[in-house]
């Protein structure tokens, strides 16, 4: 069984910064790229920031310059850093895990964390 949970996020005035954690934990054999999504009400579920086991990164054009994935590879740990944030970045932030386990990739979702940008 795999666990992914998500944690950071909050009320922040626009201009403001947050970060968000997100670990995978659980039993499997390695991560092969760990993402944060995003879905506003009313809209579909959406790729913020990608990080691939390789070192790539990609980002949704709406984050680039703002927004900055990181992670802790010995922690399977993703990191995302929200810089000069805006109201339509207000959404509940998902972490997605790629995880390989016995052969197998699978993706596994965390619950999900609110941030909320007032203007």
């Amino acid at each position: 069984q795999v666990q992914v949970a998500e944690s950071g996020g909050g009320l922040v005035q626009a201009g403001g910064s947050l970060r968000l954690s997100c670990a995978a934990s659980g039993s499997f054999s390695s991560v092969n790229a760990m993402a944060w999504y995003r879905q506003a009400p009313g809209k579909q579920r959406e790729l913020v920031a990608r990080f691939t086991s390789g070192g790539s990164t990609n980002y949704a054009d709406s984050v680039k310059g703002r927004f900055t994935i990181s992670t802790d590879n010995a922690k399977n740990m993703v990191y995302l850093q929200m810089n000069s944030l805006k109201p339509e970045d207000t959404a509940v932030y998902y972490c997605n895990a790629n995880i390989k386990s016995g052969g197998y990739n699978y993706s596994w979702w965390g619950q999900g964390t609110q941030v909320t940008v007032s203007s």
